[in-house]
């Protein structure tokens, strides 16, 4: 990667620790309950305690952030749900191998004096 070529990386963070129900999480997310509960049934999204009925699962903001990422990849890559699954999971692997050569990189740096 060249001095131009920059990778930016967002991490979302809610300090406040918002909870949205499965009615405002669809609101947000624009889609209809079913959809999300097969999100949560595929393991894409998660509630943030595992309560029985769907009516009374909270979540948070980064399963907004994934449920929305889910809907994107739906749409521009006509995945279907074990599609998605997959999809996110490998893309979380890459997220977090990137994140641990910018931390190994910056260590590096660190003893080489830079």
């Amino acid at each position: 990667m060249s001095k131009q070529d920059r990778m930016v990386t967002v991490e979302v963070v809610d300090p406040n620790g918002t909870r949205f129900t499965l009615h405002e999480i669809c609101e947000r997310g624009e889609c209809h309950a079913e959809f999300v509960i097969k999100l949560v049934d595929y393991g894409i999204i998660s509630p943030i305690e595992d309560v029985a009925e769907a009516r009374q699962w909270q979540f948070d903001v980064a399963s907004l952030a994934r449920l929305r990422k889910a809907q994107r990849l739906q749409r521009d890559l006509k995945m279907n749900l074990p599609g998605l699954a997959m999809s996110l999971e490998l893309l979380d692997e890459v997220e977090d191998m990137r994140r641990e050569v910018a931390r190994l990189n910056h260590r590096i740096r660190q003893l080489m004096g830079e």
